[in-house]
């Protein structure tokens, strides 16, 4: 049984933990153990894993083995290294890279060749990023910029809305510029904003000067950056809208609509659970690390457009780039997810109707099936991903008759139709022939009207014989309060109505959308994004 011994190598105990892929990370320690090298892997590589996260002191090159170790100047950035990359993992040249804590607490390096080229990379970084002339030049170019104080987090507005854009499409974008540690979105004044934290504030700057005023689709979506107060994030869970890359470990906590529903509305953008992707979407020129699951959940199909900032042009949605260069709006290109989960609904007052009306409002409904035996469920099929995704983001948590709604993605691909003679009391509807699509055309301008639920409802379609007091008493018919109503000056066959709350607005839209006032005319009613 003597050859069952493990072999020891110059570096002991560390290569018989790595049978299996599977391992702990072991005791800290600010020497790392980095495994699965490609063969051609050169020192400033190695380094570069773990320049985001502080100063790589010392670099033991195993080129025969695939392995590498790199020593951080302390504990703590080590820890922060390997905790990121085992939620993160990392790929060179498409190959996936391990990494875990050394049983040595420090590097002793000898004369050797390859001891002479590591250390002439570790020179070569360090004069790069260790402050000598070329930072000095860039920090006081940065502040004839003006624009707030530096800081590693930024403030990130996106303007004009159109498509949803997610915590993960955000990581993507900015991880071109250096590792993000740190995001969290959220919803302020109507606007959906992020704060995204970097190693340090040069490479926050960097980010900034390429991005700002950049849209991250064609003609919508528009990034305004800012450098945060903050210097510094603290993010207690790991979900759709926070995300600490360093703490792996953190809870993911259920985003029940606890917060109000205009926050969940806007921020529920993407399926809960942590997706994580590459962190080079081209820093390093790295490929992705592996293609989502979800096939790129987060990057929507978006109809004729190829994302302007390269967002699908990466692993995480290869569907969506092939559906955008063929300019098709109607593809699924985000793996199928076209069909939601609506729950908690009202079982006494909500119809397949209601739901085709307000879901419609974000895209085109093809079939909704409340449940039989759970009819506080519904299954909603849109005609396509981005269509259901645009949906979740803007009416989950929004409270209809009563209650507020959950919507989700669904597993579902399809909404099945009833068989022949088992009809089930008219539970299922198909839509897919509906005359009332609001998308149907391509590059239709209702594409550019897709706003939140708002109080204000913009109505369209008024024919010249109807006047406001008989808008005003249609739609306080139904017990609702108008608060205020207006014409618009250019076109009198438009105006916006104020209705008492957001609610009231969503249930006046579903039941006086499409209704008739006369003369062959039947009103369009959508949300408004001003007020009266």
């Amino acid at each position: 049984l003597h050859h069952a011994q493990p072999r020891t190598h110059t570096n002991g105990n560390d290569s018989k933990k790595f049978k299996g892929e599977v391992r702990s990370p072991g005791v800290p320690s600010r020497v790392v153990h980095v495994r699965k090298l490609p063969n051609d892997i050169n020192e400033a590589e190695v380094i570069g894993l773990g320049l985001p996260f502080g100063k790589v002191t010392n670099l033991l090159m195993l080129k025969g083995k695939n392995q590498a170790f790199l020593e951080l100047n302390s504990e703590e950035c080590a820890q922060t290294m390997v905790s990121y990359y085992s939620s993160v993992t990392p790929v060179i040249r498409n190959h996936p890279i391990y990494m875990q804590y050394s049983t040595h607490k420090e590097l002793k390096t000898d004369n050797s060749p390859n001891q002479v080229r590591a250390q002439a990379a570790l020179q070569a970084v360090n004069a790069l990023h260790g402050g000598g002339m070329g930072t000095m030049a860039i920090s006081a170019d940065a502040s004839s910029m003006g624009g707030g104080a530096q800081s590693p987090v930024l403030r990130v507005i996106v303007e004009n809305l159109f498509y949803p854009v997610t915590l993960d499409v955000l990581h993507q974008i900015f991880s071109k510029f250096g590792t993000v540690l740190k995001i969290i979105t959220f919803t302020k004044n109507n606007q959906f904003q992020a704060l995204i934290q970097y190693a340090d504030a040069m490479t926050a700057q960097h980010a900034k000067l390429s991005l700002d005023g950049q849209n991250i689709y064609n003609a919508c979506c528009t990034l305004r950056i800012s450098f945060s107060k903050l210097t510094s994030l603290n993010v207690k869970y790991n979900n759709d809208k926070s995300r600490d890359y360093t703490r792996p470990d953190l809870p993911t906590a259920d985003s029940q609509p606890s917060l109000d529903p205009q926050t969940m509305a806007a921020a529920a953008f993407a399926a809960p659970g942590i997706i994580s992707a590459s962190p080079y979407g081209g820093a390093h020129a790295f490929p992705p690390t592996f293609a989502i699951q979800q096939a790129g959940l987060s990057v929507p199909g978006i109809p004729s457009a190829l994302a302007s900032l390269g967002v699908s042009h990466t692993g995480m949605a290869a569907a969506a780039a092939a559906a955008s260069r063929l300019g098709l709006s109607g593809l699924t290109a985000t793996g199928g997810h076209n069909v939601l989960l609506v729950s908690n609904l009202n079982p006494e007052s909500v119809t397949p109707h209601c739901l085709f009306i307000l879901f419609g409002v974000y895209g085109d409904v093809m079939r909704v099936k409340i449940l039989f035996n759970k009819k506080e469920n519904a299954l909603i099929q849109m005609s396509d991903g981005t269509q259901a995704q645009l949906a979740m983001s803007h009416l989950n948590g929004q409270r209809l008759h009563g209650r507020a709604m959950r919507v989700t993605l669904s597993k579902h691909t399809t909404v099945q139709l009833p068989r022949e003679g088992h009809e089930d009391q008219g539970l299922t509807k198909d839509f897919s022939n509906s005359p009332l699509h609001r998308f149907k055309k391509p590059g239709s301008k209702n594409y550019s009207n897709i706003f939140p639920p708002s109080a204000t409802l913009h109505l369209s379609n008024i024919p010249p014989s109807v006047v406001e007091d008989d808008l005003r008493r249609l739609f306080g018919s139904s017990g609702a309060t108008v608060k205020a109503f207006k014409f618009f000056q250019k076109d009198r066959k438009m105006a916006l109505i104020q209705m008492g709350s957001v609610e009231e607005a969503i249930e006046s839209l579903i039941e006086f959308h499409n209704h008739d006032l006369g003369e062959n005319h039947h009103l369009r009613v959508s949300f408004s994004k001003s007020t009266i």
